[in-house]
């Protein structure tokens, strides 16, 4: 084809030049990648997961290698929402992408004060909503298990701000497409998945977990094609826009996604292995569409043929 294939995607009403997007938590308030990738080309940026007050995490050893992936219990750790808005913000602002706050709590009031101060706050152009939190207030039951509970979380944020919210979806679940439902009717914009599997590893010559926590999140290619049969199953039961998250390491991983629905992916683990992995899978992808004679990626969005 003569014409560049059109990479740019609409996303609850943002505007990505591209569709893929750097997974929270894998890819810190992004400045820590400034000297190795051109973030300006991105299609947006989803920061390291925002609390309340500052988090120190789960005390080591927090990480531990797999076969094909990684186990990590971080504990979700991070500066808290005064100190991104005063030290992190000001050159995410600087940058083109879009800026989305990943946001979580233990409670339902955690949630939704989060989304008022972020509401308010300028640079910020969408919240994805992590509900694979316990809630303290029902036993530690994580909310992303739970219809009910998921809803009650999208409803409280929804309320408080006007900004897109992306509801990121727990795979720890028997059925992924019945929370996804609870949340879009709950007000969700969007919906990213998956979020990493529940693991454990044993060291067996000391028989003890190699997670001082016990268990982590599983994640890397190992969890692909999870990954890519729920956005298939979510992809078909919603009406929003479905956003890919699991071992997406090369151009020919992110398209599987699409074909299966997504509108967009998420690259995570692959950040650590190669810091150029997310612009590597642009290039690969537009590569693809070329190739196949695809004018534009929305065509390829939910192409998959059942025989």
């Amino acid at each position: 084809m003569d014409r560049k294939p059109q990479m740019a995607v609409d996303i609850a009403g943002l505007t990505l030049r591209n569709p893929v997007m750097t997974a929270s938590g894998t890819f810190g308030y992004a400045r820590e990648f400034s000297l190795l990738v051109d973030l300006n080309r991105l299609g947006a940026i989803v920061v390291k997961g925002l609390a309340l007050k500052p988090v120190k995490g789960n005390r080591p050893p927090r990480i531990v290698e797999t076969p094909c992936g990684m186990l990590n219990a971080i504990g979700l750790e991070n500066v808290g929402i005064d100190a991104f808005e005063a030290e992190k913000l000001p050159f995410l602002r600087s940058l083109a992408p879009p800026i989305i706050a990943n946001i979580y709590g233990t409670t339902v009031a955690e949630y939704a004060a989060l989304a008022e101060r972020i509401e308010s706050i300028d640079g910020v152009a969408g919240l994805e909503v992590n509900i694979s939190c316990p809630n303290v207030k029902a036993g530690g039951v994580v909310f992303g298990v739970d219809p009910q509970a998921a809803a009650g979380v999208v409803k409280a944020v929804r309320r408080k701000t006007r900004k897109p919210v992306i509801v990121k979806l727990s795979p720890n679940v028997t059925d992924i497409t019945q929370i996804a439902r609870s949340a879009e009717d709950a007000g969700a914009d969007a919906l990213s998945l998956i979020n990493t599997l529940t693991g454990m590893v044993i060291d067996i010559e000391t028989r003890r977990p190699r997670l001082a926590n016990i268990t982590g999140g599983l994640s890397g290619p190992a969890i692909r094609p999870v990954a890519v049969r729920m956005v298939w199953q979510v992809a078909q039961a919603v009406r929003v826009p479905v956003i890919g998250i699991g071992g997406i390491v090369r151009a020919e991983d992110a398209i599987e996604f699409f074909i299966a629905g997504a509108s967009a992916v998420q690259i995570g683990t692959a950040n650590f292995i190669n810091p150029r992995a997310a612009l590597d899978i642009v290039d690969g992808i537009e590569a693809y569409l070329a190739r196949h004679g695809i004018a534009k990626i929305s065509d390829l969005i939910g192409s998959l043929e059942i025989i």
